[in-house]
Formats: C-alpha cells, sequence, structure tokens
C-alpha cells in the first residue's frame, strides 16, 4: 500500500509540475499581468485539502471514541507557518520568472532547484547518497544546464533586456529558495515528536498553504490586484469566462503538485520528489513547444536524453539498494534462526 500510494502522490506531483507552468503562463501570454494575484494561484487552492482532512476525521470519530479534531502540535504549526511564509515569498519569485520568461527558460532554471535540493537534505537531513543518486543529480543538473546554451534566443518580443535578466536571476532564486524547502518539509517530519501519518501530513500541508496565501493575499492588497482583476477579466483575450477559468484551474492545478510534494516526501524523500521534478522539465518543454509554438531546439531534445537517463539510473539504484536490503535481511534472519537451535540444543 506504501508503494501505491507513493505512486499516487508522484502521479499528482507529476500532473502539478508539468501544468503549473503551462497554465501560469497562459495567463500572463493572454493579457494577464499581476505578479502577486500568480503567486498567490500557486497555494490559493489551499481548501482542497479540507475535504481529504474531514473524510480523514470522520473515520477517526468511528474507530476511536473522543478523536481529535486536529493532530497537529503547536510546535509543528510554528514550523509550518515559517516554512509557509517562505514559500509564499518563493511563489512570488517563481510568479516574476513565469511572467518575464518562456516555459522553456523558467523550466530549465527550475532544474537547478534538484543541486539545491540535494545539498540541503545533505545538510539538513543527512540524506545518503549511492552511485546511482550522486550519478541522476549530476545527469539532471547537466540537462539543466544544456538547456541554458542560447537562452537568450528565447526572449519575448516586446520585453527589454533587464526585465528578461532580471527575472532569470529571480527564477534561480526560487529554485535555491525551493531547493531548501523540501529537505526542511522532511527535517520537520523527522523531529515532529509525534507519530507521523498521513493525515498529519496533510495538516501540515494545510498551515504550510495558509500561510504562503496569507503573504501573497498581503502582497495583493498593497498592489491593489482584487481590485484590478474585474478590470483584468474584460481586457482577457480569450474573454472573460475563460480568464475566470484559468484562474481557477491554476489554484487546483498547483495545490495537486502541492499535495504531491508533500506525499512524496512523507513516503520516500525530498531527493526523490526533486529528482521527479527534474526530470519532468524537459516534458514540460516539449507541451510548452506543443501548446505555446516555442522553439525546440537541439539543446533541448539532450536534456531530454540526459533527464531519462537520470531518471531511469535513481530508480535502478534504489531498486538494487532495495534488493540489498531484503537479502541482509533475509540472512540476519537466518543467522538468528541457526543460534536459536544451537541453543536450544546445547545440553
Amino acid at each position: 500500500m506504501r508503494r501505491t500510494y507513493l505512486m499516487i502522490n508522484c502521479i499528482m506531483l507529476s500532473i502539478g509540475s508539468c501544468g503549473g507552468p503551462l497554465i501560469l503562463r497562459l495567463y500572463f501570454l493572454h493579457g494577464g499581468k499581476r505578479i502577486w494575484l500568480s503567486s498567490w494561484l500557486q497555494t490559493g487552492g489551499w481548501p482542497i485539502i479540507l475535504l481529504p482532512l474531514l473524510f480523514s476525521h470522520g473515520r477517526r470519530c468511528r474507530s476511536t471514541a473522543n478523536a481529535k479534531p486536529i493532530l497537529m502540535k503547536p510546535r509543528v504549526f510554528f514550523a509550518a507557518a515559517v516554512i509557509g511564509t517562505v514559500i509564499g515569498l518563493d511563489d512570488y519569485l517563481f510568479s516574476y520568472g513565469y511572467a518575464k520568461l518562456p516555459v522553456s527558460t523558467s523550466s530549465l532554471l527550475v532544474a537547478t532547484q534538484l543541486a539545491f535540493t540535494a545539498a540541503f537534505a545533505f545538510l539538513l537531513v543527512k540524506q545518503k547518497f549511492t552511485a546511482y543518486s550522486i550519478n541522476a543529480v549530476v545527469l539532471l543538473t547537466v540537462g539543466a544546464a544544456v538547456l541554458g546554451l542560447h537562452t537568450s534566443g528565447d526572449r519575448p518580443a516586446g520585453e527589454s533586456s533587464k526585465e528578461y535578466w532580471l527575472g532569470f536571476f529571480l527564477t534561480v532564486a526560487a529554485a535555491g529558495v525551493a531547493g531548501c524547502s523540501l529537505p526542511l518539509i522532511e527535517l520537520m517530519y523527522k523531529k515532529t515528536k509525534q507519530e507521523l501519518t498521513y493525515t498529519l501530513a496533510m495538516e501540515i500541508q494545510l498551515v504550510i498553504c495558509f500561510f504562503a496565501t496569507v503573504f501573497c493575499t498581503v502582497g495583493m492588497i498593497i498592489n491593489n490586484d482584487f481590485q484590478a482583476m474585474s478590470r483584468e477579466a474584460n481586457e482577457f483575450e480569450l474573454g472573460e469566462t475563460k480568464y475566470y477559468l484559468v484562474i481557477v484551474w491554476s489554484a487546483i492545478i498547483c495545490q495537486g503538485f502541492f499535495f504531491g510534494v508533500i506525499g512524496v516526501i512523507f513516503y520516500s524523500s525530498s531527493l526523490l520528489s526533486g529528482i521527479i521534478i527534474a526530470v519532468l522539465l524537459p516534458a514540460t518543454e516539449l507541451l510548452a513547444v506543443i501548446f505555446y509554438h516555442e522553439k525546440f531546439q537541439a539543446e533541448k531534445g539532450i536534456s531530454l536524453f540526459l533527464s531519462l537517463w537520470g531518471f531511469i539510473s535513481y530508480f535502478f539504484g534504489e531498486i538494487k539498494h532495495n534488493k540489498k536490503n531484503k537479502e541482509d535481511l533475509n540472512d540476519n534472519e537466518q543467522t538468528s534462526e541457526v543460534q536459536l537451535t544451537d541453543q536450544n540444543s546445547a545440553p
């Protein structure tokens, strides 16, 4: 069941990782200009989490008398609130990149997040690396670097060089912050000092997304984004109805991304979540070429090959590692049985 739940969360992470940048870019391509609104949409779908939490609480009430409505302890709540505020800042940095850069360019910069995730996972949660996982990180990072070749040729028409490069560097900064956030969530899991269940993980996600949304809401209020939405909807190139559809689906798809991230970290590790995000970047590139007719240079094909190679390397290493652990466990059990037999047969 654990593998099944991990696979479900990997699918949600994949949909959010590919769909999120595409639909957020769609907003900017057809007349959207509100960066704080785009930031807000990345976590604004947090009420969706209430549905599975209510279902989980109902099951606990049926099985346990006087079941607590909230499992989270205060120290975990405050840690999640701090991480949520940091992610709110990260949402703004990403949104600025989505506003100023093509999906292909912003995606390649997000790939640097894997290197940050690997470094912080090693420092914060003592992530153990094998030759296969190191090979995967190197290949995926090189794949991202290859995508960086000739990116200046993707600069949108009418955009100044200053805006382009500001979006470039802010996206790199966003990747660094996100790369730190994933191991911080894993570290929080390890330091909860209470039984860690998937329900508790969902409560943590709710608090993180809520505080990230509050951070972005403050930015929207200061920037008068709420008052500007109706005017922007009327001027949206695809029409007012599709404007609000883009807004709603952006929030839903991005929430699926966070749902997947939290689940993958819970059932595996922050490193695996970073690897999945990195390996899906070329897929996002291909979708951007198909839907937005962005350029597909040879570098993107090479990056796709390197990413798939790195992804296969990681999972091949995990399979070998799990097989070795199983064999060691069987050997230990057999040794214990032999020792027990010798003790029983001794005079």
